[in-house]
């Protein structure tokens, strides 16, 4: 089953690197991850996607992460009420004649065509993953000629914790 499970963390060098090998070493899949920065400096937001057998094993993971100790906050969002969204930039093969129906298709999806060439269109679509594999298939009899996808970001709904209200550790002063 596939879980969401989001990580507030240091923004530092290598905290990336010793979470994703947790992930490996656990011989957890990531489907997608996407990292960035949130509303307090030095904090960044990790959001996984991975794919686990049981409940057990994502307890595991959760708790392994915890032990990390650029990891401040870890919490599987799968069950709560999110706010989720995707990216991707798509390539699709045009010509004069298509790109008219390229846009017919583009349009109903709040897409947008964000670079012309000769014999190209680069579309972004912003969305649920449901969205963006449609749009996928859709334009799929054009010729794609490149996908960008960024991942799942995500967080819960609602009044959470704020960030600020975390305390700061560190080992090195």
């Amino acid at each position: 089953m596939k879980r969401i499970v989001t990580a507030l963390v240091h923004n530092r060098s290598g905290v990336l690197n010793r979470v994703t090998g947790l992930f490996t070493k656990r011989q957890f899949n990531i489907e997608s991850i996407s990292v960035g920065y949130t509303e307090v400096e030095g904090i960044s937001r990790m959001t996984f996607v991975v794919n686990v057998e049981d409940d057990r094993k994502i307890e595991q993971l959760m708790k392994q992460l915890h032990k990390q100790i650029d990891v401040l906050k870890v919490t599987d969002i799968t069950d709560q009420g999110v706010v989720a969204r995707e990216l991707a930039l798509i390539k699709v093969l045009s010509t004069g004649q298509t790109r008219s129906e390229i846009n017919g298709i583009v349009e109903p999806f709040r897409a947008s065509i964000i670079d012309v060439a000769r014999d190209s269109v680069t579309v972004q679509v912003t969305g649920e993953t449901s969205k963006i594999e449609a749009i996928i298939d859709l334009l799929r009899p054009y010729g794609i000629k490149e996908i960008a996808r960024t991942g799942i970001t995500a967080f819960a709904r609602g009044n959470g914790k704020p960030v600020t209200e975390l305390k700061q550790y560190s080992i090195v002063n």
